[in-house]
């Protein structure tokens, strides 16, 4: 009887330290592209070039119908390329996906047959389809309809703009990723546009993405970064004047595609060309939190292997264990001094049987636990 409540003691300590349910997971990849749509060989490379990173999830950042954004051109266009990512997709060119994977941002040149409608009809798309929000594990996207043409307005104080700023303000994401189609800051051709140089930080974004301009560009402005993304295959556009005061890199000499890689503790961003040479890259980082917490494994549930991920905001010796249900200690991931920072581990299933466990973080003066699934 005694180990019978001992047993349940251990339950209920453990349902108290308990982290987070079981079904949130992190570490997602997902590619951009702009001003790409126009079927030829340069848009089946970079399809191509994304295909092979096997991302969640694919946005765009404009102009990807052209040259008229016609629906009779939008399906060899787009479909040709991406119909597998895209939910309830009616073309031709083979059976669309069961969840959406792919979310576009309206450009100019979708504008410009009957006021973007083929664009319209083509997708589904959340919200009122032209500008709309959506979270996939710990990024929070914002895709906005940069185009003057945009009935709610593409100006600071627009209806669109108060809509970004309240749904920021409500994220409770660790990445806010704003995109859209006309750069609030370029160097190319068609330069910025400062009706969109929104504040955009203030608001609570972790970066923005752009295209319109044919080339690739990383810039910082107001200690934010923005890229342009405009290289996905229709044309490309030269340097032909100075980089303007904000610019940190830029490249035009090849097709490419962004990836994307989120975690708790950063969001990195590579631009590479269609023959996958990589040209830029760039890591955002989250500032440490006051306390040491233990994050939720991913993936959960797991079968072979999981990622575990721990902060501690300054050095400390700590211990890392896997629980039974019962709360018995089976295995230790790590134990002794680490330093501050951020923290990753492969948690090898080895021979554990199927079934509920725990992972706990413990050093001096806290505890945490996770509720992990193997199946």
């Amino acid at each position: 009887m005694t180990r019978f409540y001992l047993a349940l003691r251990n339950l209920i300590l453990l349902a108290g330290l308990w982290a987070g349910p079981a079904t949130v997971a992190w570490g997602q990849r997902f590619a951009a592209i702009g001003d790409y749509g126009y079927a030829g060989p340069a848009e089946r490379d970079v399809a191509n070039l994304i295909k092979s990173w096997n991302p969640d999830f694919i946005v765009t950042l404009g102009d990807n119908n052209y040259d008229t954004g016609d629906s009779t051109t939008i399906d060899q266009n787009i479909g040709q390329y991406f119909h597998e990512y895209i939910y309830q997709y009616k073309g031709r060119y083979g059976p669309r996906t069961s969840s959406n994977r792919f979310f576009p941002s309206l450009g100019n040149h979708d504008y410009y047959s009957r006021n973007g409608e083929a664009y319209r009809d083509y997708f589904t798309l959340p919200g009122n389809g032209r500008y709309y929000e959506f979270v996939v594990g710990d990024v929070h996207l914002f895709a906005l309809d940069s185009d003057p043409l945009e009935p709610d307005g593409v100006t600071a104080t627009s209806r669109q703009a108060q809509w970004l700023r309240a749904a920021l303000a409500a994220s409770t994401s660790r990445w806010n990723v704003v995109y859209m189609h006309h750069a609030p800051y370029s160097s190319g051709p068609h330069g910025s546009t400062a009706a969109l140089q929104w504040p955009f930080r203030q608001w609570g974004a972790s970066v923005v993405l752009a295209g319109h301009d044919h080339d690739y560009e990383r810039l910082i402005a107001d200690s934010l970064v923005y890229v342009v993304n405009g290289a996905g295959g229709r044309s490309l556009y030269k340097a032909n004047k100075a980089p303007i005061a904000q610019s940190q890199k830029f490249f035009s000499a090849d097709y490419g595609a962004l990836l994307l890689e989120a975690s708790h503790d950063s969001l990195s961003l590579q631009f590479f060309t269609r023959n996958h040479v990589l040209i830029d890259s760039y890591v955002l980082r989250q500032k440490l939190g006051a306390a040491p917490r233990l994050y939720p494994v991913s993936p959960n549930p797991f079968q072979e292997s999981a990622l575990v991920e721990y902060s501690l905001p300054a050095a400390a010796a700590v211990q890392l264990h896997v629980l039974n249900s019962l709360g018995q200690e089976l295995t230790t991931l790590q134990q002794g001094p680490v330093a501050a920072g951020f923290h990753q581990l492969r948690w090898a299933r080895g021979g554990l049987p199927a079934g509920l466990y725990y992972l706990r973080l413990q050093g001096s003066g806290f505890s945490q636990v996770t509720k992990v699934q193997i199946n």
